[in-house]
């Protein structure tokens, strides 16, 4: 007799559609060219699926402390991991080799997430060198450095936004700061 009564006790999840958005806003960010063209990330298939994954990680870790924010953070990442599914397919990856991918694309997602979260804990050094290691494959510690810093701006401005707009996907990523010109 009690079921009438279990939607109190389900977990909140944000609509489909606004884990649409967010995982749009994610992709659109991703593709941003000033990364490719001013911070030198790789513009390769790999470089792409790394700036993916750090973005989706920032905001991961934002929807965490949401009221049900578990569930959402759930769902982006079944959003992630069918995106990666379709793009696997859409390149021509047989059935068979699929499974294969799409678990390393696991441990590569939860291995860089890993390294993240401990780098920021230990200040932008560390993370410009999980950023150099994760993206540039070493030897770019400029460069590094300069995503460090455009990550933890983008953290402290999504720590920044109330709740409410988080949920209703009404915000922007900034975008990574340009190198100034010299005299």
């Amino acid at each position: 007799m009690l079921w009438p009564f279990n939607h109190f006790w389900k977990p909140r999840i944000a609509p489909r559609g606004t884990i649409e958005a967010i995982y749009g806003m994610i992709v659109t960010q991703a593709r941003e060219p000033l990364f490719y063209r001013d911070l030198t990330v790789p513009d390769t298939v790999n470089g792409r699926f790394d700036l993916l994954v750090l973005h989706l990680w920032m905001v991961l870790r934002r929807l965490r402390l949401l009221p049900g924010g578990q569930a959402s953070c759930q769902a982006l990442f079944d959003r992630f991991c069918d995106d990666m599914d379709g793009n696997l397919r859409e390149m021509g990856v047989g059935d068979l080799t699929v499974p294969k991918r799409m678990q390393a694309f696991g441990e590569a997602f939860y291995g860089r997430s890993a390294a993240y979260d401990l780098a920021l804990g230990e200040g932008v050094e560390p993370l410009a060198q999980a950023l150099n290691k994760n993206i540039f494959n070493g030897g770019h510690d400029e460069n590094a450095r300069r995503l460090a810093i455009h990550v933890e701006a983008a953290i402290a401005a999504l720590a920044a936004l109330d709740d409410a707009t988080i949920e209703s996907a009404s915000w922007r990523f900034p975008l990574p700061a340009q190198p100034s010109a010299s005299p």
